[in-house]
């Protein structure tokens, strides 16, 4: 289990304590063998995608330490333990170390903001005692905004007709990328195939391929059974590309998922439940409008390294 960064300082702070100075991802590898961490818990990433966990953690876990006076920065981006870290290793427990760190930086921090008259996310991170990372904590939000949102979303649906949840599948497919360029690509129709195809869309200008497509707005509780999606892949195994996606609002029983399954990719069909629809209605932007866009910046290595250090 990856530490959370303040788990992490004490033990950088004695990996530093023979004097040499390090960086951030020097000390990747023996903090990770005192931690007992896999390749893959080393290599893990945010869901964002903005960088590998333990690396921000270490970074953030040399910054509190920075800030506590512990270590020193011969230059940017090198930490080097100060005396008082050595002092405080060799005279304290873990606990007072840990302890001095937050008072500390709380102190610190609070005096800057004072002059600011502001609160920075820094302070608040020190003062709610979060074991979590600003990136973390500002990750956490976004994920709780985008719940919201997605609740509501599916809120929106059940309350909107059925042929309109049709049209709105339809759109979904094209906002994803399905149809190209073609025009009119997407279809909302009816066929008299057995299971019933609620829209099409076409792959290619001629309509020689095509993804048919299912559209089941149902109640959350009220799950697609088996007997549905086999008359689906009737339908489907009847046309030309053999291809469908069945989208509903709620979920599939688990005999339905594992006739899918079965099928082998003949012919090919994707499932799409509420939670996974609402996704990619957020993710692209679908019936929504940007609120506010944040940009979070990050030091430029290659930039600053190529300049002489003094």
């Amino acid at each position: 289990m990856i530490p959370q960064f303040d788990e992490i300082r004490i033990q950088a702070l004695k990996e530093l304590s023979t004097g040499v100075v390090m960086r951030a991802k020097e000390l990747r590898a023996p903090l990770a063998k005192h931690f007992g961490l896999t390749e893959e818990e080393m290599n893990t990433e945010y869901p964002s995608g903005n960088g590998e966990i333990f690396l921000d953690r270490i970074s953030w876990a040399l910054s509190y330490l920075f800030i506590a006076e512990l270590v020193e920065k011969p230059q940017r981006g090198d930490y080097k333990i100060s005396e008082k870290g050595l002092s405080m290793l060799s005279s304290c427990t873990e606990e007072q170390i840990n302890e001095f760190i937050k008072v500390t930086v709380n102190a610190k921090t609070s005096k800057k903001n004072s002059k600011h008259k502001n609160v920075s996310m820094a302070s608040s991170h020190v003062e709610g005692d979060d074991k979590r990372t600003p990136e973390e904590e500002l990750a956490d939000s976004y994920d709780r905004i985008k719940q919201n949102v997605q609740s509501q979303i599916l809120t929106t649906i059940l309350s909107k007709h059925p042929q309109e949840f049709e049209r709105l599948v339809v759109e979904l497919l094209q906002a994803m990328g399905y149809g190209g360029e073609i025009k009119n690509s997407g279809v909302v129709t009816k066929f008299s195939n057995d299971g019933g195809i609620d829209g099409i869309i076409k792959e290619d200008i001629l309509g020689f391929n095509h993804i048919s497509i299912q559209a089941k707005r149902y109640a959350l509780d009220n799950n697609v059974g088996r007997n549905e999606v086999q008359s689906f892949v009737g339908a489907v195994a009847g046309t030309p590309s053999k291809k469908g996606v069945f989208i509903t609002t709620s979920d599939y029983t688990k005999g339905a998922m594992e006739y899918v399954e079965s099928l082998n990719g003949s012919p090919t069909i994707i499932l799409i439940n509420g939670r996974q629809l609402t996704e990619y209605i957020y993710d692209y932007g679908l019936g929504l409008q940007t609120e506010k866009v944040l940009r979070v910046m990050k030091m430029d290595t290659d930039y600053w390294d190529a300049m002489d250090n003094a």
